[in-house]
């Protein structure tokens, strides 16, 4: 299935393939949402099989808009192709964006939204293992100790989420 989603091309925002987006660098929307239970967020490993970044730790959830697909509604579609959660509402945070190579000759230039969730109830998680191959729930200072320990086990968009968006993450310190 062909996926199309929002990227710039010249002024104006155009349905694109996925993969064109990535391999031309072309800046496009995205989604990322965290999701924190008490004060732990989920962490998830990004399945083998991804044509990008597989392997690596990145934030709960993230991907893009399919072509007329709103932010937040984005946001919880991908909560439960990914995690299989439901029924639990994101708050957007902000609009951000970077730009980051992330391998294989693929450019993420993202124009984000991001969401966090707090919940008191730990959600029940059914992970896609097509999507994902582990997840973790870590408190802030863990997460910001592991990437710093080993950098390369982590996807390029949760560095600079961490190093550069910390505050609209975690909210004030």
């Amino acid at each position: 299935m062909t996926v199309m989603i929002p990227a710039w091309v010249g002024d104006d925002l155009t349905p694109i393939e996925k993969l064109e987006a990535h391999v031309k660098g072309l800046k496009h929307k995205a989604v990322s949402v965290f999701l924190f239970h008490g004060d732990k967020v989920l962490i998830q490993q990004r399945a083998a099989g991804k044509y990008h970044t597989p392997n690596k730790w990145a934030n709960s959830c993230c991907t893009h808009p399919h072509w007329g697909e709103g932010p937040a509604e984005c946001a919880v579609r991908r909560l439960d192709e990914e995690l299989g959660i439901t029924g639990l509402a994101p708050k957007w945070v902000e609009t951000l964006e970077y730009r980051a190579d992330v391998g294989g000759g693929l450019i993420e230039h993202e124009v984000v939204d991001l969401f966090v969730i707090h919940t008191d109830i730990q959600p029940q998680i059914t992970l896609n293992p097509n999507e994902v191959q582990a997840i973790e729930w870590l408190i802030r200072e863990d997460l910001e100790r592991q990437i710093a320990a080993k950098p390369d086990n982590f996807t390029p968009w949760l560095k600079i989420y961490m190093s550069k968006h910390a505050r609209s993450v975690f909210g004030p310190a």
